[in-house]
C-alpha cells in the first residue's frame, strides 16, 4: 500500500475518531458574568453525574462540525462500565476530510471500540488496496506513536456522557437556564464555561491540557430521571469553531461488541511497517 494512501487513510479515520470523542485544541471562549443561580445548580448536577455514570451504557446520536475540515454524524451504542466500548456508524457529511474519505471510496464507516483497540471498517476501495481486508485496527499503544496520539488514545478510554456533567461541576459560571423539551420530554437546561485549569479531576485536566485545550462552553439537558439526554460543546481552533451536539437515550442498553474477523482486518502497525511510513 502506498505511503500516501496510508497517510490519507490514517488521517481520515482518526479525524472521525477525534471528532466523536471530542476534546480538541481550543482558544479561550468569552465568558458570561457569573449568576446567582450557579450554587443552586451544583447539587442537581452532582446527582446527574452519578446517575449517568451508574447507567453504564446508552444509545447515542451526535453531529460534529470541525470548521471547514470535517462534519459528520455518529449513531450507535456506547458502554463505559470498564473503559469505553461500543459501536458507531460514522457518516462523513462535509469538509476537506470528507473529500479525502470519498477519494478512498468511503462515505460512512463503522467504528468499534474495544478495551485494547479501535476498529474502523473502511470499505471495498480500501480493501482492494489491502489484500481484500475491510477493517483497520488501531491498537491504543500504536496510536500513542502518532503525533498527539497519546491524548487521542486516552480520550478513547475515558470519554463518557458523564464527562460533560463533570466539566460543568468545575465551571465558576454554571447556571440553570430553565425547563425545555427535548424529544418530547421535559428537561432542565444547564450551561457554563469551563476553564481547564479549574477542572478538579486530575486525569481529565491533564488530558485536556496535553491537547492544548484552555476552555470550552458546555450546555447540557438533564431529564427527570437525572440522566443526561443532550449536550452541546463548543470550542475554537485554528481550523474554525468545533461544535458537537449529542443526544443520549435508552440508558442501560446491552452493548456487545466483537472484534472483526482477523482474516478481514489489517493492523495499523503492520500497515505502517509495510509502507515504510513514519507515524510521526
Amino acid at each position: 500500500m502506498k505511503r500516501t494512501t496510508v497517510r490519507l487513510t490514517t488521517a481520515a479515520a482518526l479525524a472521525g475518531l477525534a471528532a466523536c470523542t471530542s476534546s480538541v485544541p481550543a482558544e479561550r471562549p468569552a465568558k458570561e458574568a457569573p449568576t446567582a443561580s450557579a450554587p443552586a445548580s451544583l447539587p442537581a448536577l452532582r446527582v446527574a453525574e452519578r446517575a449517568t455514570e451508574r447507567a453504564r451504557s446508552a444509545r447515542v446520536s451526535s453531529t460534529t462540525v470541525m470548521g471547514t475540515q470535517l462534519s459528520l454524524t455518529a449513531d450507535g451504542v456506547l458502554a463505559w462500565n470498564d473503559g469505553l466500548s461500543g459501536s458507531l456508524t460514522i457518516t462523513y457529511t462535509g469538509g476537506t476530510t470528507a473529500e479525502t474519505m470519498r477519494g478512498l471510496g468511503v462515505t460512512s464507516m463503522q467504528a468499534r471500540y474495544l478495551s485494547d483497540a479501535y476498529y474502523a471498517r473502511m470499505g471495498d476501495t480500501f480493501a482492494a488496496r489491502t489484500g481484500g481486508k475491510h477493517w483497520l485496527r488501531y491498537a491504543y499503544d500504536d496510536l500513542k506513536a502518532l503525533g498527539g496520539g497519546a491524548e487521542l488514545a486516552d480520550q478513547m478510554r475515558s470519554t463518557t456522557p458523564g464527562q460533560s456533567v463533570r466539566l460543568l461541576l468545575d465551571s465558576d459560571d454554571v447556571r440553570t437556564l430553565g425547563r425545555e423539551t427535548v424529544h418530547g420530554r421535559g428537561t432542565t437546561h444547564y450551561a457554563g464555561t469551563v476553564d481547564v485549569g479549574d477542572v478538579t479531576d486530575a486525569e481529565l485536566r491533564e488530558r485536556l491540557q496535553e491537547a492544548d485545550v484552555t476552555a470550552e462552553t458546555v450546555d447540557i439537558w438533564i431529564n427527570d430521571q437525572d440522566l443526561l439526554v443532550k449536550k452541546v460543546e463548543r470550542t475554537s481552533t485554528a481550523n474554525g469553531t468545533v461544535t458537537q451536539t449529542a443526544h443520549y437515550g435508552d440508558y442501560g442498553v446491552k452493548v456487545a461488541v466483537r472484534e472483526p474477523p482477523a482474516a478481514d482486518t489489517e493492523d495499523f502497525g503492520d500497515l505502517l511497517s509495510q509502507s515504510g511510513t513514519n507515524p510521526t
